[in-house]
């Protein structure tokens, strides 16, 4: 029998279960989609390397006028989050196989849409920690980000061969099916198994709007082209 998914560097995040998914599904619907893929961790903790003040008040600035701030560019953005990994990589030169340390400097990254940064520091992790299903799932989702909907898939099947039940990983398969596939049944599958094996789901309702809407959409997309005869 495998063993059970370590869970080094999962506890990173600030936001219950019912919050993220709620927050992802919100944020879809409305068509924000970057940025609010469902964590791989879901356990509340103390956030371990979450963006710095100052990258969230670049980030929320408002367009540049005079007496107001520019809105930070993605190069800005890098250059805080390289300072803010600073002390993480400092920590890593001595110990370059700690998972938690990789997984913290990844989400660093990934705050600040980093996302190629963010991939490599979560590939070094699992290489250390192959099993650990979070870490994967915040990966997958960076690839997502950066155009790979394929490679994202893949990771997240992988995902599921460690714990063919774990919720975040199957809402993200049927986000990036629906969104980045254009493929309905698809998504709607992977939501419908997320609920069967997750009975107990706290967010069903979420998961079956997000059903409804992603088949009503196919429904108005194939009465605009009805078959030609």
């Amino acid at each position: 029998m495998e063993a059970e998914p370590k869970q080094s560097g999962t506890t990173t995040t600030n936001w219950t279960a019912t919050q993220t998914y709620a927050m992802a599904a919100v944020c879809l619907l409305i068509g924000v989609l970057v940025g609010y893929l469902v964590r791989g961790s879901a356990k509340p903790a103390a956030q371990a390397t979450p963006a710095s003040t100052e990258m969230q008040q670049a980030a929320a600035a408002p367009p540049s006028s005079v007496g107001q701030q520019k809105m930070p560019t993605l190069d800005d953005m890098k250059r805080m989050a390289d300072k803010q990994a600073e002390p993480l990589l400092a920590k890593l030169k001595t110990d370059p196989k700690n998972v938690d340390l990789l997984n913290k400097t990844a989400l660093t990254y990934k705050a600040a849409h980093q996302f190629k940064d963010a991939i490599s520091y979560f590939q070094k992790a699992l290489g250390v920690d192959p099993k650990n299903v979070p870490i994967r799932t915040d990966m997958a989702s960076c690839m997502y980000y950066t155009g790979d909907a394929d490679g994202a898939l893949a990771e997240l099947d992988k995902s599921l061969t460690y714990d063919p039940k774990h919720p975040g990983t199957l809402m993200n398969i049927g986000i990036i099916k629906w969104q980045g596939k254009n493929d309905v049944n698809g998504a709607v599958a992977a939501w419908e198994k997320l609920l069967k094996l997750n009975p107990n789901f706290p967010q069903k309702a979420v998961i079956e709007h997000m059903i409804t809407e992603a088949q009503q959409q196919k429904n108005t997309a194939q009465s605009s082209n009805p078959p030609k005869g």
